[in-house]
């Protein structure tokens, strides 16, 4: 094996593992909410004591495409190139629902930032691999 197939692998099992520990940390954050949100309603009979009553079914729309995508991640762990494709796609929707259905709310930027980045890794280590593995087949 030459030096450049060998620090090709190298990188690109850096960027494998650096979007795996970001998307367990992700995964594991919210994890954490999913079960306090549930441990808060067990314990009081309401998932969040300071919600507003009667609020509109549209912003049930943020969550849950966040949520697909974190479900991306974890799909991203076996299958990368599907997994973060899944990851960005949800994204997406999640910045084109809020800008152009609640746009007066803040928005956590941060988080799109690292889900989104996270999802962009693991594309790139999918096309990595695929690339390698093609060029390794023509020879």
């Amino acid at each position: 094996m030459t030096k450049t197939k060998y620090t090709a692998i190298k990188v690109t099992n850096l960027i494998r593992w650096t979007a795996r520990i970001l998307a367990t940390v992700i995964i594991t954050l919210a994890l954490f909410m999913v079960i306090a949100s549930i441990w808060n309603y067990l314990t009081t009979g309401k998932a969040d004591p300071y919600a507003i009553e009667n609020y509109p079914a549209i912003e049930n729309l943020i969550p849950i495409t966040l949520g697909l995508s974190i479900v991306g991640l974890g799909i991203a762990w076996r299958w990368e190139g599907i997994g973060g494709t899944i990851t960005l796609v949800f994204q997406v929707l999640t910045f084109a629902v809020h800008h152009w259905l609640l746009t007066p709310r803040p928005y956590p930027y941060p988080l799109t930032i690292i889900i989104s980045a996270t999802g962009i890794l693991f594309i790139v280590c999918w096309w990595l691999t695929r690339k390698r593995i093609i060029s390794e087949n023509s020879v």
